[in-house]
């Protein structure tokens, strides 16, 4: 099931780590810490994506296979 959601997803995560970035980037040595874990969780969120596409294309490939063979 598709949801309206998953639109704001795709474009929070890199946002999230564009706030990482410039938080690294700009801020005094004491506060960068508050902005590493928004980072993280934003390349997490990129990777697991990533794997379940992969993931998902693999198995449909593989229906398909069976499927010709079958036929």
């Amino acid at each position: 099931m598709k949801s309206k959601n998953n639109y704001y997803y795709t474009l929070i995560t890199p946002l999230m780590i564009l706030i990482s970035f410039l938080g690294l980037t700009f801020r005094e040595n004491r506060k960068k810490h508050f902005y590493v874990p928004i980072g993280i969780i934003g390349i997490y969120l990129i990777a697991e994506r990533e794997f379940n596409r992969k993931t998902n294309r693999e198995d449909i490939l593989n229906k398909i296979k069976n499927f010709s063979k079958n036929k």
